[in-house]
């Protein structure tokens, strides 16, 4: 039987090394302590990531290998370019944080459940209130058509989850995160788990060593703290 280690309840700070995470499941690393901001400010910081169901205690991930895009080299097809052209969408950052949360959590095609719990989202807006965490959202006049968020420190930009309530929608929304993080010398968005929908945008794989030692790096920099509200956020036409 496989012993997992338990995180420290008083020490927030503290996570096992990666390296350490198992085979099977990928990347399951640790369980228990919580979802207060600085565990997981420092958990984000160090390439660790909380990932659990309703029924299920809180557990911690840190996959091999590692998901990411490169911030200049997203991938929209023709044929999305083309739509877009004939819309009126525009994007926003951090006009509507708890909106986006609330459709991330929405079950999947043939799902029942979610693993963005209402623990989840209290946490994660509590992160947006601190300035650590960002959504980008997609708008076609007045209705939010798809928007992703995540969590930033430093210059390390951490997708948690995206959706669309039309087609292209999350694309979008990611295009343009990628865009905005870009201009503002942030290098790569670290996407988590490999998916098909995400490598045909552009992303690519690395071994998670590596990733840790950039996200390491990456948090230690001067980010872009506070609210990004005002940010102009570029269609990717």
């Amino acid at each position: 039987m496989i012993r997992l280690p338990q995180l420290h309840p008083a020490r927030p700070q503290l996570f096992p090394d990666p390296e350490q995470a198992l085979d099977e499941p990928n990347g399951l690393l640790a369980w228990g302590g919580d979802l207060s901001a600085e565990r997981l400010l420092a958990a984000y910081s160090q390439g660790v990531f909380p990932w659990f169901n309703e029924d299920e205690p809180l557990l911690w991930w840190s996959p091999d290998p590692r998901c990411l895009f490169r911030t200049d080299s997203v991938h929209i097809s023709r044929s999305l370019k083309k739509q877009l052209a004939k819309t009126n969408w525009r994007l926003t950052a951090d006009t509507s944080f708890a909106r986006v949360m609330r459709a991330c959590a929405e079950p999947r095609h043939g799902e029942t459940g979610t693993w963005i719990t209402e623990e989840m989202m209290a946490a994660y807006q509590e992160l947006h209130r601190m300035g650590h965490a960002h959504s980008v959202e997609a708008w076609d006049r007045g209705t939010l058509v798809g928007g992703i968020y995540g969590v930033c420190i430093g210059r390390l930009f951490c997708g948690e989850s995206m959706f669309s309530a039309r087609s292209g929608g999350s694309k979008v929304a990611l295009a343009g995160l990628c865009q905005l993080l870009h201009g503002w010398g942030f290098p790569l968005l670290d996407a988590q788990v490999t998916n098909p929908h995400l490598l045909s945008m552009g992303a690519i794989e690395v071994p998670r060593k590596q990733f840790v030692a950039q996200a390491r790096r990456l948090a230690a920099m001067p980010g872009m703290p506070g609210s990004w509200i005002k940010a102009q956020v570029a269609m990717p036409l």
